[in-house]
């Protein structure tokens, strides 16, 4: 497993640490998707590394965690509130889960979803 990532001398799966962030993000109240719907979202989950991934965890050189996820929120939400409850959420779920902090959560918001 050549893409794993190596936490206290533990391999894991990037999509792991990937699954943790989308479940701890998509629980946000305010949160419609993780990443992109459609044709662009099918793209985004094929792929492995890049700028379009949804979702995208790194071990920093001082052992803590950077995470990065990119979502959709609904109309009549506070972008920033949502945004700021994903930090909060990604930052406690990968702490908890995985024992080590992750001192950067980077949320990008892509998008805006309108319901009827």
């Amino acid at each position: 497993m050549s893409d794993e990532i190596r936490l206290d001398g533990l391999g894991v799966a990037p999509g792991v640490l990937d699954t943790i962030v989308t479940v701890a993000a998509e629980n946000v109240e305010g949160v419609a998707s993780v990443g992109a719907s459609g044709l662009v979202g099918l793209v985004q989950r094929g792929r492995r590394k890049g700028a379009a991934r949804a979702v995208d965890v790194v071990v920093l050189d001082d052992g803590s965690l950077a995470a990065s996820v990119h979502i959709h929120t609904f109309h009549g939400y506070k972008i920033h509130e949502v945004a700021a409850g994903v930090q909060s959420a990604v930052a406690g779920a990968l702490s908890s889960q995985v024992g080590i902090d992750a001192t950067v959560v980077d949320v990008y918001v892509d998008g805006l979803v309108f319901i009827d």
